[in-house]
């Protein structure tokens, strides 16, 4: 047979794959999705109900008896009306009746908003969200395979890109624009950068106390007045309010003050390194952790009792060879899960970092350790998973190509963290006997399967199933190399009026907005 008389089958073969993709690739409707915001987690438990419990003890020991030092004469005082004891030695006790008491009256049916309602989250039990976060100098310019520093531009495409990918349900700010020494300018740059690029929720840090009120009116003014954002207050502040071991850091402290009175939510934000600022033992490092935060909790529940806060425990690891950071190691991914299993043992809306690879760039490095600790996050039921897209080198790096991939890795996460129903229609016994009976010998048209493809199963967006041989007859297509034309489409293509323009000329009249109207137009 001649290759001309070959030729239409393998185009016709060709013409099915290509509509068969087409029906999948096509949007879902949210009921018909396999993966979501807000998938249940909690089937993986690196503690036992006894670890946990021992945690916790040792825990309520540290706060009780060792304390934090550096605490605000602010800090001090609200939490001593608590029952907190200032001792001589400068350190700040909190006994277990305090502690207690925090947890049991803490807001745990909190939301976390978005401009968009149907970006809202309502990070409760163990239901899981992915999202960026992050403090990277750098972009990873993948196409000259190399690092150069970070500018607010990049902060306001990361965030437009971030608007379109279905399985990065938040926007935290994920690195500093390195164009804008004035901290006051870096601070408020920043959030208006992640406001014009999307409108799912944002998180934000401020350098000093002072620059939040000017924050609070540029975020009052894009919400339509204080009252409007008090109700539905979309941005949170990320604070490091501790210097580990057990220490509170008087700026953040005084922001975490200015943040709270100012309705926004926060990140109370433990992040210690194992073995340098934490215990090298990874329990200890827990303890440490969840210490640190309930602390802040307590600090934050004596200013305005019930205010939003999550939960963030962040302990790094370090390689014990070197003393840096290796936020890609099995390690890491462990201790992540660990603080999320703690956050639900108090039911306390709880957020920890996984997949801030050491890889530098994506590569098979990057993608084992992400894989690994977005499964074991999400599976733990951790509530928020921050830092979880885009992030390479220790945090050092934030690549915008590895946000469509690290889109398509969350998707499997979270299609992991879904699990498995089992019911009388899933356990397919009249589906068998149709086929095995009555039917032609395999599933591949029977009405279950039809019904199934989409709601059971995930397809992912760039990572591609063809056999070697379509592959080749495809170009043999290079998944880092799509994610490149997919950026570059979505740059030159996607300008969000986020911003409308009667705000926008008052914003740029009241500050100092530096990301030129130019750039933010075709």
């Amino acid at each position: 047979m001649s290759n001309a008389e070959t030729a239409p089958a393998r185009s016709a073969r060709s013409g099915g794959r290509a509509a068969r993709r087409a029906v999948r690739a096509a949007p879902l409707t949210e009921d018909i999705k396999p993966v979501r915001a807000g998938m249940e987690g909690g089937e993986y438990k690196p503690l036992s109900d006894s670890d946990v419990q021992k945690v916790h003890e040792a825990v309520l020991d540290v706060l009780e008896n060792i304390g934090l030092s550096q605490a605000t004469p602010t800090c001090i005082a609200a939490c001593e009306k608590l029952g907190a004891i200032m001792g001589d030695d400068g350190r700040l006790r909190f006994p277990r009746h305090v502690v207690m008491d925090t947890i049991k009256n803490a807001n745990r049916n909190m939301t976390v908003h978005a401009r968009d309602p149907k970006y809202d989250i309502h990070p409760q039990g163990e239901k899981v969200h992915f999202g960026t976060a992050g403090a990277a100098v750098h972009i990873v310019d993948v196409e000259k395979n190399e690092y150069r520093e970070s500018y607010l531009r990049d902060i306001y495409d990361a965030a437009r890109i971030v608007e379109g990918l279905d399985n990065i349900h938040f926007f935290q700010r994920p690195m500093v624009a390195r164009d804008l020494p004035d901290p006051l300018d870096l601070d408020l740059n920043t959030l208006y950068a992640c406001l014009a690029g999307t409108t799912k929720h944002i998180g934000t840090s401020f350098t000093l106390a002072e620059y939040v009120p000017d924050a609070l009116k540029m975020m009052y003014k894009m919400a339509g007045g204080e009252d409007a954002f008090r109700a539905r207050p979309f941005v949170s502040n990320s604070n490091c309010f501790v210097v580990p071991p057990l220490r509170f850091a008087p700026d953040a402290t005084d922001v975490l003050e200015a943040c709270v009175y100012g309705g926004m939510p926060v990140l109370l934000l433990s992040a210690g390194q194992a073995g340098a600022t934490s215990p090298a033992a990874i329990a200890g490092a827990v303890v440490q952790a969840v210490a640190e935060v309930l602390a802040g909790l307590v600090f934050v529940n004596a200013l305005v009792p019930g205010h939003p806060a999550i939960f963030g425990t962040w302990p790094f690891v370090s390689d014990l060879r070197t003393g840096a950071m290796s936020g890609g190691s099995g390690e890491q991914a462990l201790l992540t899960a660990a603080c999320g299993q703690m956050a639900n043992f108090y039911d306390l809306p709880g957020g920890s970092a996984a997949g801030m690879c050491d890889a530098k760039t994506p590569d098979i490095q990057a993608g084992w350790e992400k894989g690994i600790a977005y499964v074991l996050a999400g599976m733990a039921g951790t509530n928020m998973i921050y830092e979880a897209a885009g992030m390479h080198g220790s945090l050092m790096g934030f690549c915008l190509e590895s946000l469509f991939l690290d889109n398509d890795a969350l998707g499997q996460a979270l299609r992991c963290v879904r699990g498995i129903e089992v019911n009388d229609e899933t356990l397919s016994i009249d589906a068998m006997r149709d086929v095995c009976v009555d039917g032609p010998g395999h599933y591949l048209g029977h009405g279950q399967t039809l019904d199934l493809m989409q709601k059971e199963y995930l397809y992912p967006d760039l990572a591609n199933r063809f056999s070697p041989k379509e592959w080749a007859e495809l170009g043999k297509p290079d998944i880092v190399q799509l994610a490149i034309e997919r950026k570059k489409k979505v740059l030159a293509e996607f300008f969000p009026n986020h911003v409308d323009q009667e705000t926008d000329d008052w914003l740029r009249q009241e500050f100092n907005i530096c990301l030129p109207k130019e750039q933010m137009r075709p």
